[in-house]
């Protein structure tokens, strides 16, 4: 397959079925191929290595790909399904992240589910979904257990995208990213930008350190201002991708303060919440900003984690 493919990984639980659901449905709607990737158990890999050191090559089925396989199969064969999708089933070993982020690489997409077997019931969010969402080169999608029916539709009842938008910040990858799944997905989109507060005076106990520097709080009447700087910083970022997608019906949105906040509600009638991954300054490595964090563990619909570009 020449064509970069959506790709996601399953291990048979209820959690990376619902993200295979998202994958297969996404993959048909972008007219890409879909690769659906298995890291195989310890115990497996250990069988299969000691097989092959006597000489003998392995030929240790993958029962858990032999279930998606009948379960894609019979989904496919339903009227109205997603018979049209190119699909290639992956076996892979090693540790389960690693394997995943090498094979994402050459990816359009990685979807996994929010936690996968032998997860804690009561965490929202699995370590393998949160490592794999920091370090995918590609943007990856986390489909949460509790993940509506209407996110993994198209069209009006889809749900509208949702992106979380810092002026000077996000990069041009979250928005060409967001702007596209609501085109895709013929929904609007809503940018949601926040402006920080002022500091109330009686949250000061004393006057701050010098060397603190921290500005003195603003007066409230200096905050029409403030929103209104907001709004226009908010659009002229937002200004060459509405050119560019003139298809995409736009909902400007500024918050005070709590940008995650308002993302995590609004995923509760959103199909996708699209967060964006940030560069550290002067070193090249990435890191979760606190609101891509906090969408990830909370939201209630589907949230795709963008990566910048590779620097060059």
């Amino acid at each position: 397959m020449s064509e970069k493919s959506v790709i996601v990984g399953v291990d048979g639980s209820e959690h990376s079925l619902r993200a295979l659901a998202w994958a297969l449905s996404t993959a048909r709607g972008l007219g890409a191929p879909l690769v659906v990737a298995h890291v195989r158990s310890e115990a497996l890999q250990l069988g299969a290595a000691r097989i092959a050191s006597m000489g003998e090559a392995p030929e240790i089925p993958d029962s858990v790909l032999d279930g998606i396989r009948s379960w894609i199969e019979e989904r496919t064969k339903a009227p109205g399904g997603d018979g049209d999708v190119s699909v290639r089933y992956e076996s892979l070993d090693g540790a389960v992240t690693d394997a995943l982020l090498d094979l994402a690489r050459s990816g359009r997409l990685l979807v996994v589910g929010s936690r996968g077997r032998g997860g804690f019931a009561s965490l929202l969010l699995g370590s393998t979904s949160r490592a794999l969402a920091s370090a995918a080169l590609c943007p990856v999608v986390v489909v949460p257990h509790e993940a509506r029916t209407l996110s993994l539709e198209s069209g009006a009842e889809a749900g509208r995208v949702l992106v979380g938008l810092h002026p000077d910040e996000s990069s041009d990858e979250v928005l060409d990213f967001a702007f596209g799944a609501a085109r895709q997905r013929g929904v609007t989109l809503e940018a949601v930008t926040a402006y920080r507060l002022p500091p109330s005076p009686v949250m000061l106990i004393g006057p701050p350190a010098p060397a603190l520097q921290v500005p003195p709080p603003l007066p409230v009447e200096e905050l029409p201002e403030l929103v209104r700087d907001t709004v226009r910083r908010q659009e002229e970022r937002l200004r060459p991708f509405t050119e560019r997608f003139p298809d995409v019906e736009v909902a400007p949105s500024v918050v005070p303060s709590d940008a995650a906040g308002r993302l995590v509600e609004g995923s509760r009638s959103a199909g996708l919440v699209v967060v964006g991954r940030h560069r550290r300054h002067r070193v090249e490595s990435l890191l979760m900003g606190s609101v891509a964090h906090a969408v990830l563990h909370h939201a209630h619909c589907p949230v795709a984690v963008v990566p910048p570009a590779p620097s060059r």
